[in-house]
């Protein structure tokens, strides 16, 4: 595998189909099982089409629970288990996590119903982008980069007014295999969205997202949703899998400050989804000195993690006076 070269709006990653389990490396269900999730799977996206219809009408916390269910159970439907480690915070809070698969998706509403930020193309896909307009979905067309300082707003706003909001700020999905660390997205987490929670004085929650096979027990890259491959490809393999699951854990909350750079933010925030030291420019390894930063409870302040201050940081400047990819 050979790093990725870092385009600053198309992020992409280093993977490839020799990223993907070889035939027979993870065990399979019977075709008849397999028919059975399909059907299954379709059967949740046409209940969450019916639930989109409800959302605007439902209290907001009868709304949630009602996502949290539906994304639970859609999950479950494609033959998938979720596992989740660590507790979110109850109020608003910007998550950001690792990006492997369209499940991530699923994953994200089953642990915290939020307003998602997603690409354009996902507004497009059948049942699903349906739903997740109806949610409050941020969609950043990344073919207009001057819009995305208007992105960036409307998810402090978003923020300001109590709700969570994720984002997968890796911009691009990749295999997270074990050792594929040049399979990383180029350039790392991406800091525009960061500036929305600094802007709105609002926490910051990293969400480490991993899938497993029960059945060999050890990671797999099934679930992953690489490339120029198809949605229906990627369904076709999750749903011939068995024993796949999700775990995802939450990691401690990092409170920038007023003045906090976005680019330290989003650093830290990377580190401790993929344990790696703040200050590194690749990982090396997957063990890190920010390892207990992942146990789900809460700090006073950001710069508890190592070598990640995130107060009086420099170069600071509003959604509109910067390049907010950079």
């Amino acid at each position: 595998m050979t790093a990725v070269a870092h385009d600053l709006w198309r992020p992409s990653s280093g993977c490839g189909d020799q990223c993907l389990p070889a035939p027979g490396e993870v065990p399979a269900v019977p075709v008849a099982r397999r028919v059975g999730r399909l059907l299954a799977g379709v059967g949740m996206l046409l209940l969450g089409a019916g639930l989109a219809g409800l959302l605007p009408v439902l209290p907001a916390r009868d709304g949630q629970a009602a996502v949290r269910a539906w994304a639970r159970g859609t999950a479950r439907a494609f033959g998938v288990r979720l596992v989740v480690r660590g507790r979110l915070p109850r109020r608003r809070a910007l998550l950001v996590a690792n990006h492997v698969s369209w499940l991530d998706i699923l994953v994200v509403l089953a642990v915290s119903p939020s307003r998602m930020v997603a690409k354009r193309e996902v507004r497009s896909w059948p049942l699903v982008g349906l739903l997740a307009t109806a949610a409050g979905t941020v969609f950043v067309d990344r073919t207009r980069p001057r819009d995305l300082p208007a992105t960036v707003g409307r998810v402090a706003d978003a923020l300001r007014g109590g709700q969570a909001v994720a984002v997968f700020p890796e911009g691009t999905t990749w295999c997270a295999g074990d050792g594929a660390v040049d399979c990383r997205p180029g350039g790392g987490f991406r800091p525009a969205m960061f500036q929305a929670a600094v802007d709105a004085g609002a926490p910051v929650v990293p969400l480490r997202i991993g899938y497993r096979c029960t059945a060999t027990g050890h990671a797999t890259t099934a679930t992953a949703f690489l490339g120029e491959e198809t949605l229906l490809s990627s369904v076709r393999r999750v749903v011939a899998a068995r024993g796949l699951e999700v775990a995802v854990t939450v990691g401690a909350a990092l409170h920038p400050s007023a003045d906090a750079d976005r680019r330290v933010l989003a650093r830290a925030a990377e580190s401790a989804v993929h344990l790696v030291p703040a200050g590194a420019t690749a990982p090396r390894s997957t063990t890190s000195p920010l390892a207990p930063a992942l146990t789900g409870a809460p700090v006073a302040a950001a710069t508890a993690l190592p070598g990640t201050p995130l107060t009086g940081a420099t170069e600071h400047a509003g959604p509109r006076e910067l390049d907010l990819a950079a």
